[in-house]
């Protein structure tokens, strides 16, 4: 068959040389004393670091500003770029990797209050960019094309896993799995992608070398649904924002039509300064946060026309190509709304929101 974006797709699978074994429950994780809330719609989070959460002043004024604002969710750090997780588990495996950071040391209290208040709880996961297992097994790293023992960096001399590695998804299943288990609602899944930024013309992987990076994701989206089906958890995939306007891969493999089908829900991060000075004409596309998250949604709604309300964005409340307004943050917010959706996520890595752009939690409708 034929992918939208046109290239040539064809099922394969991928050699399992697999380095460790990651060993699964043979029953579910979770038992009867965890509730899972169910996702509201629309949905309406912040995001918070695993320091944030972990510190109790911090946290508790973000949970402040949920109780009085239109919010009803948060996006908490289950394992981020450092590869270190927030928070203790108690499987074998994951205790023995090290991983493990006390980021969160009352994960269970925490999740609880949340869901006492009828907060909804996402965790997320950073799958491919993972320094501390590149450390742990660099033979699943991305290389030199040069130096193929030579472990290969990004501008920000980040290392990353290679995407085609079968040790590295049952590691991210694993963490998937033990994570729902402590009550997380839905688990969400970034850096699921290829590099990007860094010396692409003296990169190697190892484990899908050969392969069409799309269809290396596809395989590992269809690995996580097939694995993580029984548990009931609802999944959720950061994309780049222009997947929703190329129908090419940006050479990170991703492409909105290989992910729709293994996601409960797929969030393009349409912040309008990570936009090039030329799309649609608009020279500096951080100035311009309605048109720029209306255009990048209408195209996605168009694409995405059978399954529109799977698409959730990431919307920009964090000052970088322009001074970040509440009147801008709101601007996407309505441009979510103008383009057929009801959902949205705000994304500061500081984890500093604007009040002044949420309305109060009496308001309901859009």
């Amino acid at each position: 068959m034929v992918l939208a974006s046109g290239f040539a797709a064809f099922y394969f699978i991928l050699p399992d040389y697999r380095q460790i074994h990651f060993t699964f429950a043979e029953k579910p994780l979770a038992t009867s004393t965890i509730i899972h809330l169910k996702t509201p719609l629309p949905l309406k989070a912040i995001y918070l670091t695993g320091w944030t959460a972990g510190s109790i002043v911090r946290r508790e004024k973000l949970i402040d500003l949920i109780d009085a604002t239109e919010l009803n969710a948060v996006v908490i750090d289950i394992k981020d770029y450092t590869g270190r997780v927030s928070f203790p588990i108690d499987n074998l495996t994951l205790k023995a990797l090290g991983s493990s950071e006390k980021r969160i040391t009352d994960i269970k209290t925490l999740i609880q209050q949340l869901h006492d208040k009828n907060i909804y709880v996402i965790g997320r996961i950073s799958a491919f960019q993972d320094l501390y297992l590149v450390d742990k097994h660099p033979e699943w790293a991305v290389k030199k094309d040069s130096e193929r023992s030579v472990i290969w960096r990004d501008h920000k001399g980040l290392t990353w896993l290679d995407a085609g590695t079968r040790g590295v998804w049952d590691y991210v299943v694993l963490l998937a799995k033990e994570s729902y288990a402590l009550g997380f609602d839905e688990l969400n899944f970034d850096y699921i992608r290829f590099p990007s930024d860094g010396n692409m013309k003296d990169i190697y992987y190892p484990w899908s070398d050969g392969y069409e990076k799309p269809e290396v994701l596809r395989e590992f989206f269809s690995y996580l649904h097939d694995n993580l089906e029984s548990t009931g958890a609802i999944l959720s995939a950061d994309l780049f924002g222009m997947t929703t306007t190329n129908t090419d891969d940006l050479n990170i493999g991703q492409v909105l039509e290989v992910a729709l089908p293994y996601f409960d829900y797929i969030s393009p991060m349409v912040y309008p300064s990570h936009y090039p000075p030329t799309f649609i004409g608009l020279g500096n596309p951080a100035m311009y946060p309605y048109e720029v998250v209306r255009y990048s949604l209408n195209a996605a709604y168009d694409r995405s026309s059978t399954t529109p309300q799977k698409i959730r964005p990431w919307l920009q409340d964090f000052n970088l190509g322009a001074i970040y307004t509440a009147a801008m943050v709101r601007a996407q917010i309505q441009a979510t709304y103008d383009s057929g959706f009801h959902s949205w996520m705000l994304w500061d890595a500081a984890n500093r929101y604007t009040p002044t752009a949420l309305l109060g939690n009496a308001t309901t409708t859009n």
